[in-house]
């Protein structure tokens, strides 16, 4: 004869169900936070695909028509503190869609843009809301983390920004290919107004910390560590983009790639991103620091690798998927930055962004400054080990620094002295 179950305690049906519930709602809150990012990803990135088909249709140089890279990123860089100070006291969801919709509003408008200088301000204005939505994104998803899940939570909203390189930006680019550029970004504004939909069903209406304003938010530009981090993101985080600015060249020229294997490399750089997101935010959950540390170390490596990888397809390849894999430190930094901005979180957490978009900056123009001195293409790598090892100077910098502040101040060393002295 079978025995029977033991019955279950209706509290303890109640606390499963409740847990089940819980882990539903925060997968459905990551997953609409993720299309947001998903969005913004494709809208950034796909630009530089048809780069040729917009300088025709603006009738301007392809360098000219650079520009508009540069527009936006200068809008990300711009925006993200200047929104997230004058949003401070905003609710988070109501936060999110308004940055959404702005979002998808602006590439509706590029879409339509009639030339050069309208294009530039549209893309500008679509770049503002970037760091900001990111910023928050995070501080929402490490609000509804399970304990000790803070980084892998950030990590699957950045899942979203990765996760476009692979899937996102091919698929636009192919509809810019066949029905013209424009109709690239009304795909992204259309991904934009699903992600406004699912914010406002699946994100709980979370409000602003108590005290929230904009000269609270402020407070974070007086905090070192603030500054150390986002030095850290800036600099470090600036190798990836001097060899990736560079990369289809390096290939054609250098390792004798032809032409029609740029796209595959290139979704190999984007799965390497995706990879790299999921193990960094997993490590950053156990150590941060030691990751954070660990993960600059292995991008000087990696970088370094390359001058010598670039020669043979297989090898450069192999090493641009590597390269992918440094993104891994982004949620680590973002995680960092809530711990060290107080009760300043949202504008620390935005300029996270502002600081990727100024390693984006650094690296591609270091790079160029390289490859214009004829130190020949894989010289970026070089350039990328460089701002690698420098990120890591700030990084020893900053833990210094903590270290210092938590020791004992002068009196109290010379105390602590006298004791130890006494017995």
């Amino acid at each position: 004869m079978n025995a029977s179950p033991p019955a279950l305690d209706s509290a303890d049906t109640d606390i499963s169900v409740s847990s089940s519930a819980s882990r539903v709602d925060f997968l459905r809150a990551v997953l609409a936070l993720g299309v947001g990012g998903f969005a913004i990803g494709t809208g950034e990135f796909v630009i530089m695909g048809l780069l040729p088909e917009v300088a025709k249709d603006i009738a301007v140089t392809i360098p000219q028509a650079g520009h508009v890279i540069s527009a936006y990123a200068l809008g990300v860089v711009i925006g993200a503190p200047v929104l997230a100070v004058l949003a401070a006291g905003w609710g988070r969801r109501a936060l999110l869609i308004a940055l959404m919709a702005v979002f998808a509003a602006g590439n509706f408008a590029s879409a339509m843009a009639p030339g050069y200088v309208s294009l530039n301000l549209l893309r500008f204005a679509t770049g503002l809301p970037h760091g900001t939505y990111f910023g928050v994104a995070a501080l929402v998803a490490a609000t509804l983390a399970p304990p000790g899940r803070r980084a892998r939570a950030v990590g699957l909203v950045m899942l979203g920004l990765t996760g476009a390189t692979l899937v996102g930006v091919p698929i636009a680019a192919w509809l810019g290919q066949l029905f013209g550029w424009r109709a690239a970004f009304v795909f992204v504004g259309v991904i934009a107004l699903i992600a406004v939909v699912l914010l406002r069903r699946d994100i709980p209406d979370l409000a602003a910390p108590a005290g929230a304003s904009p000269w609270r938010e402020l407070g974070a530009l007086k905090r070192k560590q603030v500054w150390f981090t986002l030095g850290i993101g800036a600099i470090g985080f600036g190798g990836m983009f001097s060899v990736f600015s560079y990369i289809k060249p390096t290939l054609i020229e250098v390792a004798g790639l032809p032409l029609g294997g740029v796209p595959f490399v290139l979704a190999l750089f984007g799965l390497g991103m995706v990879a790299g997101n999921l193990v960094g935010s997993r490590l950053a959950d156990k150590s941060l620091m030691r990751t954070i540390g660990g993960l600059l170390v292995y991008a000087a490596l990696v970088l370094a690798v390359f001058t010598f990888a670039a020669h043979n397809v297989y090898t450069a390849a192999f090493n641009v998927f590597l390269i992918g894999t440094t993104v891994a430190i982004g949620p680590a930094l973002q995680i960092r930055l809530m711990d060290v901005a107080g009760d300043a979180q949202t504008l620390a957490a935005a300029l996270n962004h502002s600081a990727f978009n100024m390693a984006n900056a650094l690296g591609a123009w270091l790079g160029g400054v390289a490859i214009a001195a004829g130190l020949g293409w894989t010289s970026t790598g070089w350039v990328g080990a460089l701002l690698a090892l420098a990120g890591m100077g700030v990084f020893w910098w900053a833990v210094t620094s903590a270290r210092a502040s938590e020791r004992p101040g002068p009196v109290g060393a010379r105390r602590a002295l006298r004791r130890s002295n006494a017995r």
